[in-house]
């Protein structure tokens, strides 16, 4: 596939040099990307199935999403490598998303420690893309008020929005993660978390889920197989998790599982994947579950297509559900090394039919820069 998608989720550290060691001898690497979008939208709010005055969603928008990554290295005489990787976010302010340490090698395989995803996440597959705009996570959002300003679920990092899930919706936070060697292709990775404080904070904390929930004692785990039989690439992955609610709350534990593959051949590639969330409130409120199905086609040239989508839903109430649904076809343009250019046209709605329910449909276009 000609372009790498850009992202904010997990930029995995490759780390590699040589010691014992003076400051000059550190790799002292650094990267980033930037997209930005602009997209014509149109996009309306309907109550008990009819359109609610002053919810007209429809003109031109703006988006951006940018990263600048440290990923500075050192390689000791034992062969071991040590390593950071700080992910700085600029859309909004320099904000730290992930910030971990590595320590790797061919034999011993990668420790990660810090505020990261969790081995489960980081090994799934979901279908095939090409462009920066996703529908197999919350990005669309941006365009279209899917959660209808927070009156609809729309759950960061749980299965009705996407199939790259974690427990309980936990993100980033602090953990520690140990992948193995590659055997032929066949990498397991897992996770443990003490609790639910995200992102790169030092100071205790309670550790509460998108719920206001106490979670702790996080596990993860991963699976991923990637090979080539001949003209075909295959790529498969899979995940369980669960974690803890704190002791006394009438909700279940939570847990995550999700299986996915793509299979490339000819330049074409197709997959999908399915993934749910348990997270144990009675008569199953809050589950979700959802699956995506795509394929990509890499011409000869510069240009690489598209056409996928996803399906999710979340269970409000017994018997009833909020269902997303995004389907999005694109192209990309390889315009030189690091820049892209990428058209889309994406149709989405989330809602309870009959009651609640946003839609909208976004054309857009964007500038993808990755340095």
């Amino acid at each position: 596939m000609k372009k790498q998608l850009l992202c904010t989720s997990a930029i995995a550290l490759g780390v590699a040099a040589a010691a014992p060691a003076s400051a000059q001898d550190w790799n002292l690497d650094w990267g980033g990307f930037m997209s930005q979008h602009v997209a014509f939208i149109d996009g309306d709010l309907k109550v008990g199935g009819a359109t609610a005055p002053g919810f007209d969603w429809s003109g031109l928008e703006l988006h951006q999403t940018a990263e600048i990554i440290f990923t500075p290295s050192i390689t000791l005489d034992n062969g071991l490598t040590f390593g950071v990787n700080i992910q700085f976010e600029g859309q909004n302010g320099l904000n730290i998303d992930e910030s971990y340490m590595s320590i790797s090698s061919d034999t011993f395989g990668r420790l990660d420690i810090g505020a990261e995803n969790s081995a489960g996440y980081k090994s799934m597959v979901g279908a095939p893309t090409v462009t920066s705009m996703w529908i197999n996570s919350p990005s669309i959002s941006t365009f279209i008020a899917l959660s209808a300003s927070g009156a609809l679920p729309f759950a960061f990092r749980q299965a009705a929005i996407s199939s790259y899930t974690e427990v309980a919706g936990n993100n980033d936070v602090r953990r520690i993660s140990y992948y193995t060697p590659s055997f032929n292709g066949l990498t397991i990775g897992v996770s443990y978390a003490r609790d639910g404080v995200t992102n790169a904070g030092n100071n205790y904390g309670l550790g509460l889920d998108t719920n206001g929930i106490f979670l702790s004692d996080v596990m993860d785990i991963g699976v991923n197989y990637s090979q080539s039989f001949g003209n075909a690439d295959v790529n498969i992955g899979a995940r369980y998790g669960t974690g803890s609610y704190a002791a006394g709350n009438p909700a279940s534990d939570p847990e995550t599982w999700g299986i996915g593959a793509t299979v490339g051949f000819g330049g074409f590639t197709i997959g999908g994947s399915y993934a749910e969330n348990d997270n144990g409130a009675a008569n199953g409120v809050g589950d979700q579950e959802g699956w995506s199905f795509g394929m990509t086609y890499d011409a000869a040239g510069p240009w690489a297509f598209e056409a996928l989508t996803y399906q999710g839903e979340t269970t409000v109430a017994p018997g009833v559900t909020s269902d997303y649904t995004a389907y999005k076809v694109g192209a990309s343009r390889d315009l030189g090394p690091g820049v892209d250019w990428d058209v889309y046209a994406v149709m989405a709605e989330n809602g309870v039919s009959g009651t609640l329910e946003v839609e909208g449909f976004a054309v857009g276009t964007a500038i993808n820069l990755s340095f």
